[in-house]
């Protein structure tokens, strides 16, 4: 991040937010549950299969102040906040999660983890990518590991990664949309083989919601 943009974000007071909304969490340990989502636009880790491309480049979001986001964000009823992207990493997140717990709200994150993670965090969900692996001080904090499976291949990479978080850790395995019908039967046998992992599905999009 260069001085100018760090100066337009006026130290966290401001993000580019791409979007907010009120949903159910669709994937993961908390799926299911109510939240209020938080998208940052910004995002340098660029997985060929992600569907918010959209978010990738902050310069299309202008920062907005956090206290207005806090504001909507405690106003709903689950006063729960996922903070998604993009990657919600590139950003300084302390004044963000510290007005949000002030406000009796509960915080959680999704990340890639490929870069520095500031802020106070309830939750964190830790979603690692090849192109852009996770760095080491990320791996202890992360209360759920989830990797997204293309092939079969991947369940190696999804190993690596268990070694490295807590023993605490809740592990899920999600297939990648465009292939989840290929691919569901290996993971379904392999988490059948391997018991501490769990299955993650995008359920929101079978729900038809955001």
């Amino acid at each position: 991040m260069n001085k100018t943009e760090i100066a337009l974000l006026d130290g966290g007071r401001k993000l580019p937010v791409m979007e907010e909304f009120y949903t159910l969490q669709g994937e993961g340990f908390n799926t299911g549950k109510a939240a209020y989502f938080v998208r940052v636009g910004g995002c340098d880790v660029g997985c060929a299969w992600c569907d918010s491309k959209e978010s990738w480049n902050a310069e299309l979001f202008p920062p907005v102040p956090v206290k207005e986001v806090v504001k909507r964000a405690a106003a709903t009823p689950a006063k729960t906040v996922v903070v998604t992207g993009g990657e919600p990493s590139l950003y300084p997140l302390e004044i963000f999660t510290k007005a949000l717990k002030e406000n009796g709200v509960t915080v959680m994150v999704e990340t890639s983890g490929a870069h520095p993670l500031s802020g106070s965090w309830d939750w964190i969900c830790l979603s690692p990518k090849k192109n852009a692996p996770p760095l080491k001080e990320i791996y202890p904090l992360a209360h759920e590991l989830k990797v997204v499976i293309q092939k079969e291949a991947d369940l190696q990479w999804a190993e690596q990664n268990a070694a490295l978080v807590s023993s605490d850790c809740h592990l899920f395995l999600q297939p990648e949309w465009s292939v989840a019908s290929k691919i569901m039967e290996t993971l379904t046998d392999y988490v059948m083989q391997h018991p501490r992992w769990r299955i993650s599905l995008q359920s929101h999009k079978y729900m038809g919601i955001p």
